[in-house]
């Protein structure tokens, strides 16, 4: 928004506009009622000459601040004194600009606006921690009082061994649920963070909340995943389509899959578990989507997954311990649960899970469950 008495003082301020690296839609109102009913719609930025009949800029400011109070707001004027220039921007005033120097009107422009973008994202990330925090401190404190409670039955009821366990179950099942609840904050806030980084150019503070946050989205994942490979036993068998199911893991990680319908019977949640697992240790350990690919062949009374990569393989002498707990080889990023937790699931659905060479290198998973009768005798489309 310009206000700007004068036609042609306004037509100064488009041409040197023009050098922005974006276009401008720029809405010229010539006074105070024109001002005020513009402000119903928030600009991006004001532009205000300093002295207007019967208004002037830093009244202007004073009415947009009281609504927008981050909204840069840059005066352009003719003449300011000293004095006058120094007291604007003591009270809130961006920019000054003179209209004799208006060379420095775009540069100002571009500095207000990427720094107004940068405090938004900040504010926005600075609400973010504070509102995660919060939630944290109150599924802590509830853990603490379940944890409490637990001790206590305990102390009470120690020859009641069954309730006891109940008790460490349903523990375990609400540390599952919470940690699955806190992964959407946390990715939203690891992008506001990322986001913040670039646009600031490196800040240290923002850096360090980064790191952190990305430290607490390891480790809720990976309670998610712990409760989960503890609870495997607990699978529910339906008839399903195994080749849906993978192909919607290829698309929710961009890996090309070539997978038929075939009927099974399993657990959909467990076995998309499996899958998830192993995709995403291959697309991590290649480092992008495009060098991990899924395919699936039948085989008699069988059915035969294979998760490919072509990254750097795993050398033969920890192939016996990769579904080892907590086995995390080299690998960074990783607590060594996925694996583990998908050997569970195959194991339970009868399956079986191996780690085998890619021909010309790599690493392939293959995971092989039972089919119906009646698939047993397809042929394998997929040779």
């Amino acid at each position: 928004m310009h206000l700007e008495d004068s036609e042609l003082d306004h037509e100064l301020v488009l041409m040197n506009l023009s050098d922005l690296p974006w276009p401008v839609d720029i809405i010229r109102v010539e006074d105070e009622a024109g001002f005020l009913a513009a402000l119903d719609v928030p600009p991006h930025l004001i532009l205000s000459d300093f002295s207007l009949p019967g208004y002037d800029g830093l009244s202007a400011f004073k009415a947009a601040h009281a609504r927008y109070p981050n909204l840069p707001f840059i005066i352009v004027t003719g003449a300011m004194g000293e004095e006058v220039a120094v007291d604007t921007l003591r009270q809130g005033v961006t920019d000054y600009i003179l209209k004799q120097r208006l060379e420095r009107l775009a540069p100002s422009v571009r500095r207000a606006l990427v720094e107004a973008d940068a405090r938004d994202s900040r504010e926005r990330a600075e609400r973010e921690v504070r509102e995660l925090n919060a939630r944290l401190q109150a599924r802590l404190l509830e853990v603490e009082r379940l944890k409490g409670v637990a001790e206590r039955q305990s102390q009470r009821l120690e020859v009641q061994a069954k309730q006891l366990e109940e008790a460490l179950n349903l523990q375990k099942t609400f540390l599952a649920e919470t940690s699955h609840e806190l992964r959407t904050p946390l990715t939203a806030l690891l992008g506001y963070l990322r986001r913040a980084d670039r646009e600031a150019g490196g800040s240290q503070v923002i850096a360090d909340a980064q790191r952190v946050t990305e430290n607490m989205t390891r480790l809720v994942n990976d309670l998610l995943q712990l409760s989960r490979g503890e609870l495997v036993q607990s699978v529910e068998m339906h008839f399903m389509n195994i080749g849906n199911l993978l192909r919607q893991v290829g698309r929710d990680f961009g890996v090309r899959v070539e997978a038929r319908d075939v009927e099974i019977v399993g657990d959909p949640g467990r076995l998309t578990q499996v899958f998830v697992n192993l995709v995403s240790n291959a697309i991590r350990v290649c480092g992008t989507p495009e060098k991990v690919f899924i395919d699936m062949h039948l085989r008699p009374g069988e059915v035969e997954i294979n998760v490919i990569d072509t990254g750097p393989g795993v050398p033969d002498h920890i192939k016996p311990k990769i579904f080892d707990k907590f086995y995390r080889g080299k690998e960074a990023g990783s607590t060594g649960l996925g694996l583990t937790i998908a050997q569970q699931v195959v194991t339970t659905h009868s399956g079986r899970i191996d780690v085998l060479d890619t021909p010309g290198g790599g690493a392939t998973f293959q995971v092989r469950l039972p089919l119906l009768e009646d698939e047993d005798e397809m042929d394998d489309g997929f040779a």
